[in-house]
This record gives C-alpha cells, structure tokens and sequence, in this order.
C-alpha cells in the first residue's frame, strides 16, 4: 500500500515536471461507479455483494511520453478486504494507487514506434462482458465487465504498421523473488477484423523460489459483419509442467499452480460471444445500446471448482446516456441453472 503511494507520487512529480516544460495535453479524468450482484440462491442477504466507488486521477499526453494516474477510492463501508493472521477481516483499503504508469516513445521512420512502459496497468483484452482473457486470469473466477488483471512490470514494445508486440517482465512482490513473462501480439487490422494473441509463464518464480512452471497461451478474434453485428470469441490452454517439486520446501510457492489439481493436465477453456445489431430493431435503441449474448467451455471445471457446470453463459445489456453507462447483466454460476443478475452504473467525467 505505502509502496504503491509512494511510487504514484513519483511518478505524479515526473510527468508534471515534463508537462511544464511542453505544451502538450494533459488532463483530469474521472467516474463514479455504483455495483451490485444477486445471486438467485442467496436468501440470506438483500444484495451478493455491492459497492460505492471513485476513480479519479489524471493522463499525460505528447509524442514522446504518455503516463497515467490513477486513484481508486471508496467509502467507509466499502473497499478491498484486509485481514489479520487469522483471517479476520481487520480494516478496509480506502484509497488504492490502483494504476500507474509511464509510457516512453521513439519513433524509427514512418512506420516504427519503439516504447518502453513501466508501472502499473491493466490487460483486460478479451472485450468479453464476462469471460475471456484466459491469459492472466484463474479459471477458478469469472469476470464481471471489467477485471482487475494488473500488472507491475517493465515492458518493451514495437509497433510496425498493423502490429503491436509487447514483451513484459512483471514482479508480484517487492524483491522481484516472484513474477512472470508475457507477450502479446496485437494486430489492429481495418475494420472489421481484430486478432490477439499472448503467452505468459512463470519464469521469475524459478529463479529464488521451488515452483512449478507453468505456461499458458490465449488467441482473441472479433469480426464484425456491419456495425453492432459482431462474433467474438477467444480460446486459451493453461499446462504445468510435470515436475519433480519439493512442495514442503521453505521457498515453495504455488500460485500459479492454486487453482490445478495437479501437474501435467491440460486445460482449455473457450467462449463465443455474439453482439447483436439493437439498432436496427424499431424502438428497441431507445431502450438499448448493446446486447450480448456469450457462452463458455471448460472441460473438467469442477476440477477447478467443485460443483460448476463445464458450460457458462451471460446475457448483457447496455445503455449509454450522455456520460452515464449503465450495464445489466444475467448470467449463470456454477450451475447453469443457477442465476446471477449484475447491475453497474458508470458515471465518467473529465
């Protein structure tokens, strides 16, 4: 927490001092954002879960460097969890340094960028309203609109024509004992055509720690037939290497093993999403934005969590007035047969 306050304020220092001297864009950027989920099987409480939050902070724009800050802040009542020894939850997290970075430029001719990133970010690619972005997230947990899959890292990056190769080193603590590697390729064609592509593994763990490797690959695609009609989908495989491993060690750590039953399995998990043209529906744009409708595989699931479904599925609807999104979402969980029901409201500013 100091660490992360400490680094966004150095960082708020360097890029104003680089502001001063230009004449380049900066700006305030800002939301309110309301949530709550309703499990239908949840009969002991009114709401699942629900919070009240602010992000707020500011951007910094030119040829040479961009950078981002910002601030996550909740009320009193709400916040992430902090808990004691014995897992008691003690205190909540107020105000989180939630992302920040710096983003420096070079351009080599008309076609090639050359950037080199540092701080904290997110890589929420998979443009899914709920699944997806098999690459760094567990497939023990589902997302919900936007999911916190950040990252500490130094990145490299080239941009020639179509393409954007990133390769990053990202540490999870502040002794770099623990992180991984991750690529990814993103090839921005004309609409109405986009392909992703990444590979992560644990390749810092082994250096100071008793680990086993795991290596895990993801491909997104989007098509869009005309605008609002769009097939979407992504595909992933996660695969721990059948390793000798002292799981007693003093140094041991499992991380990216916690959500597996065991080394050598194969996973691969997959969706289809579908978004629909609303538009072109007599009265239904007064009501609608987006609707999407996506479905998820994952064999072996209950491997991963005991008593899930290998199916998943959510329909989600959008609508967009003025700077406020408000986002509604019907989904299954474990079971297909069990409902959950989403509501976001985003109110964004700046």
């Amino acid at each position: 927490m100091n660490f992360n306050k400490i680094a966004a304020a150095v960082l708020a220092m360097g890029i104003t001092a680089f502001a001063a001297n230009a004449t380049d864009e900066m700006s305030l950027k800002g939301n309110v954002q309301t949530q709550v989920t309703k499990s239908i099987a949840d009969e002991d409480n009114n709401f699942s879960s629900g919070w009240i939050r602010a992000n707020v902070g500011g951007q910094y724009k030119s040829e040479s460097l961009d950078g981002l800050i910002m601030l996550r802040i909740f009320a009193p009542e709400f916040g992430n969890k902090i808990k004691d020894g014995d897992g008691k939850t003690t205190a909540y997290d107020k105000i989180l340094a939630d992302l920040y970075w710096a983003n420096y430029k070079w351009k080599l001719g008309e076609n090639d960028v050359l950037n080199l990133k540092m701080g904290r970010w997110k890589t929420d690619w998979s443009q899914s309203t709920h699944f997806g972005t098999y690459i760094d997230k567990s497939l023990a947990t589902r997302g919900l609109w936007m999911r916190d899959y950040s990252h500490n890292a130094v990145e490299l990056g080239w941009k020639h024509g179509l393409s954007q190769l990133n390769a990053m080193v990202a540490a999870k603590n502040g002794t770099a004992n623990q992180g991984y590697i991750r690529i990814e390729e993103d090839m921005k064609f004309t609409f109405p055509l986009e392909v992703k592509a990444a590979y992560r593994a644990n390749f810092i763990d082994q250096i100071q720690n008793t680990a086993y490797m795991t290596h895990r690959l993801a491909a997104y695609a989007s098509y869009a037939f005309i605008p609002s009609l769009r097939l979407y989908g992504e595909f992933g495989l996660t695969y721990t290497e059948d390793e000798e491993i002292n799981t007693n060690a003093d140094n041991y750590i499992a991380q990216e093993l916690s959500y597996m039953n065991e080394p050598d399995v194969y996973y691969m998990p997959f969706y289809v999403g579908l978004e629909l043209p609303v538009s072109m529906v007599p009265g239904l744009n007064m009501i609608l934005t987006n609707l999407y409708y996506e479905m998820e595989y994952v064999r072996d699931r209950d491997d991963i969590q005991a008593d899930a479904d290998e199916l998943a599925w959510t329909v989600a609807m959008v609508k967009t007035i003025g700077k406020s999104k408000l986002q509604f979402s019907v989904y299954s969980e474990k079971e297909m047969t069990d409902v959950g029901l989403a509501f976001r409201l985003t109110t964004t500013f700046k």
